[in-house]
């Protein structure tokens, strides 16, 4: 097998055997030390020798034996007996755990619980998520989010004892937990996703590894969850947003909008995929806000040019999602839906009403909004100031380079 697919197989994987070997230890980071040595042996011999017949076992097995050395070390610098009792159950201590077969379950949802575990913050549940059960390297994290390697395996250090001091078990949470736990997984492969596909820093307009990390990531969700409409919803937003990532940027890296935008570079396959995950969750239940984001974005992806867009239609579904999400940016997107329905006009009366959310008044989206619904309205000399100003605020370089360009052209002096 080639090492290309190799390095595929093993990426599945890894969160299932990390999974696996965290129930059976309990121990996080030599569990990850040991995941990491049978990996790493993995890609050196199976080019060689071949896939064996069970690649999951095999790594469970080969990162059982590691962590059984590892534990000897431990037990060097205390005693055997405390120990073995602190990470064995009585009922293990007659044989080493590499020794039992292995099950066919797939822990991967379960980690992940672990890893958006409620007490850590947002950024460390998405650096302990990316790292745990995205397979990315500490120093691929730290990139992606423009900070020192250092600085990110202090924060996934700090991550890992949180959950070890927490003293939760590896396992589903209870019942009446689960549903708020569900909900903090999704929201964290949310914001992996919304980093990806809008750089919040950086030269680059999106990051496609994250984005890219995020669909798998929630694909795997709603293999285990195939009839929770809300992960249905979250996958298929991603899909249709993505969908329009070949033609968000020209040929030097700027910034495209959607309006503006080819449409033959969509991804058809994506929208086809999003369209039939989010027709299929909406009757079975009353839609959540990630499902109600991807019916926004099917009538976006569906639609064959901008001036057929269904813009009353939108109007009236982000009025639905902002009766159950009190969140700026959802009423950001409701004024520049109303404006497109209504007249720009109308979105600016809106956006007034926005500059009192301490949430959102800093933020550049929304003189950027501001800007663009200006100069629809025709007040040229406003616009090109909000452009400015929208301008002046984002950590984006192709953001800025655009906004700069829409103030430019309002004044002539490209």
């Amino acid at each position: 097998m080639p090492e290309s697919e190799v390095e595929d197989l093993l990426r599945r994987l890894a969160p299932q055997v990390l999974g696996a070997v965290v129930r059976r230890y309990g121990n996080f980071d030599l569990a990850e030390d040991a995941v990491q040595e049978a990996l790493l042996a993995a890609a050196v011999q199976w080019p060689k020798e071949g896939i064996p017949d069970s690649p999951r076992g095999w790594l469970i097995t080969v990162a059982a034996r590691r962590l059984t050395d590892l534990l000897r070390g431990e037990q060097a610098r205390r005693r055997r007996e405390d120990t073995v009792a602190g990470w064995t159950p009585p009922g293990e201590w007659t044989a080493p755990a590499a020794d039992r077969p292995v099950t066919e379950s797939d822990d991967t949802l379960i980690l992940l619980f672990m890893c958006c575990h409620p007490s850590l913050s947002p950024a460390s549940q998405i650096a302990l998520t990316l790292r745990a059960v995205g397979g990315l390297t500490t120093a691929e994290i730290a990139r992606a989010f423009l900070v020192p390697e250092a600085t990110m395996t202090r924060r996934i250090s700090r991550a890992k004892q949180r959950v070890k001091d927490s003293g939760v078990p590896f396992g589903m949470p209870p019942a009446a937990a689960r549903a708020q736990r569900l909900g903090v997984v999704l929201h964290v492969l949310y914001l992996i996703f919304n980093e990806g596909y809008v750089s919040t820093s950086g030269p680059s307009l999106h990051r496609g590894e994250l984005s890219a990390e995020a669909i798998r990531l929630v694909r795997l969700v709603h293999r285990l969850l195939p009839d929770d409409g809300e992960v249905a919803g979250l996958l298929a937003l991603m899909l249709l947003t993505d969908a329009r990532r070949p033609a968000r940027a020209g040929p030097d890296g700027g910034l495209i909008p959607m309006a503006e935008q080819d449409r033959s570079l969509w991804n058809a396959g994506h929208i086809a995929e999003g369209v039939a995950l989010i027709t299929a969750a909406l009757p079975r239940s009353v839609p959540g806000p990630y499902q109600l984001q991807a019916a926004i974005a099917a009538i976006h992806d569906e639609a064959p040019d901008a001036d057929a867009t269904d813009w009353p239609q939108i109007v009236a579904l982000y009025e639905l999602l902002m009766r159950i999400s009190d969140n700026p940016m959802v009423a950001l997107n409701h004024a520049v839906a109303v404006a497109m329905a209504r007249g720009a006009r109308a979105g600016l009366d809106l956006l007034g009403k926005l500059q009192a959310d301490a949430r959102i008044a800093e933020d550049h989206r929304l003189h950027a909004v501001r800007a663009h619904l200006l100069e629809m309205a025709g007040d040229h000399a406003a616009a090109r100031d909000s452009y400015r100003e929208a301008a002046r605020r984002t950590t984006n370089l192709p953001q800025q380079r655009y906004l700069h360009t829409r103030a430019a052209r309002l004044t002539g002096d490209r």
